[in-house]
């Protein structure tokens, strides 16, 4: 017998016990007051207390208490006659009996299944099912005990679903199980008036044997993931000192670079300053080189003096600065320019500032040219 049907054989045992109950209290109560003689028998007397007793019976009888969360299904004769709603209610007595039925969403426990996959593995699952009871009606005239009829056909069920599936299917798709258990007893439970509002797989546990195995089987698969894991790391640590090595080298070949430039510049700054110090310096040279000659010929015994050419182009060019230069007021000796073409191939332009800045080379060959002047008023 089912837990269910005995709590209803409680309850209807305990309604049928109290007016039992009253009736004897009542049958007492007149015995004991004829054997104390505080009243006398007669045949009246012994008929008006069975009357009471019959009356007090039936009143008892004829009234049903139908708590707010049940309703029960009446029956006169054994014949179905209407469900009662929650209240009090005046039935035929002796003749008459109301079954109940909790109309709360109820909790039943299905019990621990065996089953074999779909791939031969065995396992053990057990399930919670919640149902409701929504026509108190066919839930007792369609099945004998409703609860029991739905927890076996969730058992039934739960296995059927278990041998349609792959061992890792039942450990990762529960969800799948539970739709399947519900969508399987809708149809029947709806015949019987009960409502199924959810199904919850609570555990599929393998044999022993394969839990060992799939423990196994994670181990090596967690051992798997963390080689993947530090091979990924050395390869981005690699890629890291590569990427670092690089940008080092590339640092370092600017860095050659720049200092190539400016020794470049620093070379060609001081060929063109030795440049424009040898024009100056050779023009000073052929002068000397030149004065000494006249002063040669000066001392030579002849009347006949021939004077080369660069010599006299010389003299016609610096003769007023050297004739000049004796007195004082000459204009001051100058070099020679680069023209335009030359001063932007070597870039002549920022050489003076470059070399010395605030135009220091300027200074210099005005220094150079103003030797020259006094060397050449010294002779």
């Amino acid at each position: 017998m089912s837990d269910s049907v005995a709590r209803e054989l409680g309850r209807e045992s305990a309604g049928t016990s109290a007016r039992v109950l009253v009736t004897m209290i009542a049958l007492l109560t007149v015995g004991g007051a004829v054997w104390l003689d505080l009243i006398d028998v007669s045949p009246g007397l012994i008929a008006g207390i069975a009357l009471l007793a019959i009356a007090i019976s039936a009143v008892f009888s004829a009234i049903e208490i139908v708590e707010a969360y049940e309703k029960r299904a009446l029956t006169v004769f054994g014949e179905y006659r209407r469900p009662l709603d929650p209240g009090i209610h005046l039935v035929p007595p002796f003749v008459s009996r109301a079954y109940r039925f909790d109309m709360r969403t109820q909790t039943m426990d299905v019990p621990r299944q065996e089953a074999i996959t779909g791939d031969n593995s065995p396992v053990t699952a057990d399930a919670v099912v919640y149902i409701k009871v929504m026509d108190a009606k066919r839930a007792f005239l369609e099945v004998d005990d409703y609860k029991n009829a739905v927890s076996n056909l969730a058992q039934t069920t739960l296995r059927a679903a278990l041998g349609d599936m792959e061992l890792d299917e039942t450990l990762s798709q529960r969800e799948k199980i539970n739709e399947r258990i519900r969508r399987e007893l809708e149809g029947p439970t709806d015949e019987w008036g009960v409502r199924v509002e959810a199904v919850e797989v609570r555990e599929v546990n393998p044999s022993p044997e394969v839990q060992s195995a799939m423990e196994q089987q994670t181990a090596a698969e967690r051992r798997r993931r963390a080689m993947i894991l530090e091979a990924e790391g050395e390869r981005r640590s690699a890629i890291e000192r590569a990427e670092g090595d690089k940008q080092s080298n590339i640092i370092e070949a600017q860095g050659e670079k720049q200092s190539q430039i400016l020794e470049a510049q620093g070379d060609s700054i001081s060929t063109v300053l030795r440049a424009k110090s040898a024009e100056s310096m050779g023009e000073r040279a052929i002068i000397e080189r030149g004065m000494e000659s006249l002063e040669e010929i000066g001392t030579s015994p002849s009347t006949t003096y021939v004077l080369p050419q660069e010599l006299t182009s010389l003299l016609s060019r610096y003769g007023n600065h050297l004739t000049d230069g004796v007195g004082g007021d000459g204009p001051s000796l100058e070099s020679l320019d680069f023209d335009a073409e030359t001063q932007e191939l070597l870039g002549l332009d920022d050489i003076d500032a470059i070399a010395t800045g605030n135009g220091a080379g300027d200074m210099d060959f005005e220094m150079e040219t103003a030797d020259i002047e006094r060397d050449a008023a010294d002779e």
